[in-house]
């Protein structure tokens, strides 16, 4: 048997001509839409309203429900092309004006809003939510007037804090969102930025402001790379960027000179690379971590050049600028060891190793404290006026003429304070002379024990030792008894 086909009827909306039956269903619509909206239910309610509009185009009524309902949904833009119909329909639709002023104050546009607001006092004066937005309008004028100025004399604070006031009364404004994001990222709040160009990235992948705050954040970052990713695809958005050009520009300008310098210092140019350095650091005074690195770079060529204080200074300016940048504490440390600062480089190794425990670190500081212990003790080096690495016979040679120089009989003629001062330093000299001449007891002076700890000194740092059945006697006079006739002879032959 063959089969049949059957028609099935389908089920569609009834066929209506006349005006009066499409004015009839188009209420029946929006009541079902008023339905829902009560119910809070606003995506099904946005559908009956539009439906009430397709059967009646012409009713200002169906324009201003779907408004509302499309504010609920945070739709603003549509929200506000369906009251500006609602008013070209009818210009004394009150709640149009005020569900206009509304969106456009939402979307920061608050002079537009205020026109809103005053049209609908103008048709009732005495209408209190549009006294209320007036003011609210207001305000945000205000914060946008403070935010400008404070932009100007770059209090990122202040403007981050006038953009959060401004998005409570206009929470689907772009425009503040960006400002407030682009200011985060100036502050070093990266993190904060990135969530705000984000989040508008989601709803609109291609805005131009959003990719170039993403930028900007990974540039200040110092991954320059990405950072020049973004800004290009800013451009591509918006060819007329001018933020989003200039930093292309500047990332590009502070990675090729940063590379310049870190290629002549490899190639031992350290002149060159300092200049380079100096260079980099000229092109964007806002990027913190980038100069930090610069400044700690600069002052490893100044080191290298001799410029210790100069390379002090950038170090200290590197770690204001990023207090957590290890290298730079450890280049400081090292620079005060070397102008021996040994309380400053105390103080950076104890920094580092608070925050990094490697026995490198703990090494580094140990010596820093043997060395501040060290300084601490009298200098016998410097009491012979010899440097640290001299030879037995420069330092005999050393002795014999300071113990001339300081020698009583020299100054007998002298003041008693004076006679009193110069026998103190011929004391130390004979001191000095006693510990630097013997070798095992200048190993234990130059790696910082204290030989007072071994019974040679008494309290007041003269070398002592035990003579015949413990009687006691200065070794500066018995352990230097032959320079010491030397020098008498000297100071005799030198009276006659």
């Amino acid at each position: 048997m063959a089969a049949v086909d059957i028609d099935v009827p389908v089920e569609t909306e009834p066929q209506i001509c006349n005006q009066e039956d499409l004015e009839r269903l188009a209420e029946s619509f929006k009541e079902q839409g008023n339905a829902y909206y009560s119910k809070k239910d606003y995506s099904q309610a946005f559908n009956y309203y539009t439906k009430a509009i397709d059967a009646c185009p012409k009713n200002a009524s169906y324009y201003g429900n779907r408004a509302a309902t499309l504010m609920m949904l945070c739709r603003f833009r549509e929200a506000l092309e369906d009251s500006q119909q609602a008013v070209r329909l009818d210009d004394c639709f009150m709640k149009g004006h005020l569900r206009e002023g509304k969106c456009h104050l939402s979307l920061g546009n608050a002079m537009a809003a205020n026109r809103c607001f005053q049209k609908v006092l103008e048709l009732e004066p005495s209408n209190r939510e549009a006294q209320q937005e007036k003011k609210n309008a207001a305000a945000l004028l205000e914060y946008q007037r403070m935010a400008d100025f404070g932009f100007e004399k770059r209090d990122f604070r202040k403007v981050v804090f006038c953009m959060d006031r401004a998005l409570a009364l206009a929470s689907a404004c772009h425009r503040f969102k960006i400002l407030k994001a682009e200011c985060l990222a100036l502050l070093g709040r990266y993190p904060e930025a990135q969530s705000v160009a984000s989040d508008i990235l989601r709803m609109d992948s291609t805005n131009a402001d959003a990719l170039y705050v993403r930028g900007l954040c990974l540039y200040y970052e110092d991954c320059i790379d990405k950072a020049v990713q973004f800004f290009v695809q800013a451009l591509r958005m918006a060819p007329d960027h001018e933020k989003a050009r200039l930093a292309c520009r500047n990332a590009k300008a502070l990675k090729a000179k940063k590379e310049e310098g870190n290629q002549a210092f490899k190639n031992n140019n350290y002149e060159a690379a300092y200049q380079l350095y100096t260079e980099a650091l000229a092109i964007d005074p806002n990027n913190i971590k980038t100069n930090a690195k610069l400044y700690c770079n600069r002052a490893t060529a100044g080191a290298k050049l001799k410029k210790v204080d100069q390379a002090i200074e950038d170090c200290t300016n590197a770690i204001k600028l990023d207090d957590t940048y290890i290298k730079a504490y450890l280049r400081r440390a090292q620079c005060y060891m070397d102008t021996e600062q040994y309380e400053e480089a105390v103080r950076d190794y104890e920094k580092v190793y608070q925050t990094e425990k490697t026995s490198d670190h703990k090494q580094m500081l140990k010596k820093a404290q043997m060395e501040l212990k060290k300084s601490k003790r009298k200098d016998y080096y410097k009491v012979l006026g010899v440097g640290k690495n001299a030879t037995e016979d420069e330092i005999k040679k050393a002795y014999r003429k300071r113990a001339l120089m300081h020698h009583p009989d020299r100054h007998s003629s002298a003041t008693p304070e004076v006679q009193k001062e110069e026998e103190k330093k011929f004391k130390e000299v004979g001191e000095a002379f006693t510990v630097l001449s013997d070798p095992k007891k200048k190993v234990r002076y130059d790696n910082g024990h204290d030989l007072e700890d071994d019974g040679c000194f008494d309290g007041g740092g003269t070398f002592i030792f035990p003579l015949y059945g413990g009687v006691l006697a200065e070794a500066s006079l018995w352990l230097c008894w032959p320079l010491l006739l030397e020098v008498n002879d000297i100071l005799s032959i030198a009276s006659l």
